[in-house]
């Protein structure tokens, strides 16, 4: 039985799904994927989690040590190329940063020591490393780069999934109200981005849906899709019918979400 067909089933509703962690608002999380999955199929869901997955293979070769550590000034444009975050200002954002200081920040923080244990401090080092970016930006470049090399041990920090400084985002939206995503520095704040990511995942394996556990980025565009409802709601209620008009269907805002739409040399 696909997503869809559990949440639509009598049985797992708003008051049928149990809360596999007491951080997560599971009725709340069944709710918005439930209007997500009227916007976008769940082929749909797979096929983007399949192409952040390629997007991840062309970026893999970049980033390891040795490729890291003889990266030139092209190099590095060629990596910042490939996120969302970074792609269209990357050689302001190089000129900024500094190439010296790119290069090592990102060997620290992807094979710094610690690598299993301390990637709250490595986080928090990389956070002050590129203080010359505004701080969304760097957050979610840092979360990309360790989501891409091992996504079966790191998680994205994008804005549109917790953004501290308006308290938005899709994981506040399926979180109990009391749950608080900030935390004293930038490593403290990415771990608990990533247990409510856990806790997404965990409610995905009481369903018994499989397809999340297929792809490591499938949770991403799940999120993904959690934030695009809201988007959709909040621009409907605020915005003309006009503006409403021009803003991408879901698969689509999903692509330019990940980087992975008309992908830019």
């Amino acid at each position: 039985m696909g997503l869809l067909a559990k949440m639509l089933d009598p049985g797992v509703g708003a008051s049928g799904v149990g809360t596999p962690v007491p951080m997560l608002d599971a009725p709340s999380a069944v709710e918005f994927m439930r209007e997500a999955l009227i916007k976008i199929t769940e082929d749909d869901i797979a096929r983007i989690a399949r192409e952040v997955e390629a997007k991840r293979e062309r970026m893999v070769p970049r980033l390891s040590t040795a490729a890291l550590e003889r990266a030139g000034e092209e190099d590095l444009l060629e990596l910042l190329a490939e996120p969302f975050a970074t792609r269209r200002r990357r050689r302001e954002i190089l000129t900024a940063v500094g190439q010296d200081t790119l290069r090592e920040a990102v060997v620290d923080l992807l094979h710094g020591t610690g690598a299993e244990n301390g990637v709250a401090r490595r986080f928090t080092a990389w956070d002050a490393a590129l203080e010359a970016l505004h701080a969304p930006v760097r957050r979610e470049l840092g979360g990309e780069l360790l989501r891409m090399l091992y996504p079966e041990r790191y998680w994205l920090w994008a804005r549109w999934m917790w953004n501290p400084a308006t308290d938005t985002g899709a994981l506040p939206l399926v979180l109990v109200g009391d749950y608080d995503l900030h935390g004293d520095n930038a490593g403290a704040t990415y771990m608990k981005v990533g247990k409510a990511t856990r806790a997404v995942l965990a409610l995905a394996d009481e369903l018994g849906f499989s397809r999340m556990r297929a792809n490591p980025f499938a949770v991403d565009v799940y999120l993904g899709g959690v934030y695009g409802v809201y988007l959709y709601t909040v621009t409907r209620l605020r915005m003309t019918q006009e503006f409403n008009r021009v803003i991408p269907k879901l698969p689509e805002l999903l692509r330019r979400m990940f980087g992975v739409h008309h992908r830019e040399g």
